[in-house]
């Protein structure tokens, strides 16, 4: 909702809050103008976790005769992230698309780069080797994907790496840049520069 219509929205609150309760639902809650969320008994709530997420699209799809591959479900839950709107979506998109759910089929309907190139492109920084990272990376800028999109899933990567892929000092560094980049590109730098620079200081972490 725009500023206008959630001030139309505050007047409609103010006059019959007394016979009427309201109850709004929302992902940013900066989004909401103060007036209303003084107004609000404010619930946060976390992000569910993988096994409860599957649960819903297993059976969703059982009750919807909808025919998947294990693959495609861990790819719903990758591009979900937590969000069960977005898996049953991504879920639904997927079907209608390509009919089967397929690992491919999720990522390419939702317009995902593949976990296993981001991972790729990570375990070569951990290594130093900078330039086959770039090397990798840059056939997937090339494919259409949006820096901002890149960031939010190389941060999902970064914190799904398999356990003694690389020491946990060195991941707990890798995803604190990586944040550190997806500000810069919140902030209005949506550069693939910024990836570079990203890879560059990644690489360099490991020979500190």
């Amino acid at each position: 909702m725009t500023a206008g219509a959630q001030q139309a929205l505050r007047r409609i609150m103010e006059l019959y809050a007394g016979t009427t309760r309201f109850a709004l639902a929302c992902n940013t809650s900066s989004k909401i103008i103060e007036p209303i969320q003084s107004r609000c008994a404010i619930l946060r709530y976390t992000r569910l976790s993988p096994q409860e997420i599957l649960r819903v699209l297993v059976t969703t799809a059982k009750a919807e005769k909808v025919e998947y591959a294990p693959e495609g479900l861990d790819a719903l839950l990758f591009v979900a992230d937590g969000d069960m709107r977005q898996a049953l979506n991504g879920l639904q998109a997927t079907h209608s698309s390509a009919g089967y759910i397929t690992e491919q089929a999720v990522l390419k309907v939702c317009d995902q780069p593949h976990p296993a190139h981001l991972e790729t492109i990570l375990q070569l920084c951990a290594k130093g080797n900078l330039e086959a990272a770039l090397d990798t990376l840059e056939p997937l800028c090339n494919m259409g994907y949006a820096p901002v999109d890149l960031i939010g899933s190389f941060f999902r990567v970064a914190k799904a790496l398999p356990p003694g892929s690389i020491p946990e000092a060195l991941q707990l560094e890798f995803m604190k840049e990586i944040g550190n980049c997806h500000v810069r590109i919140l902030d209005g730098c949506p550069t693939r520069l910024q990836l570079y620079g990203m890879l560059a200081k990644l690489a360099d972490i490991q020979t500190v």
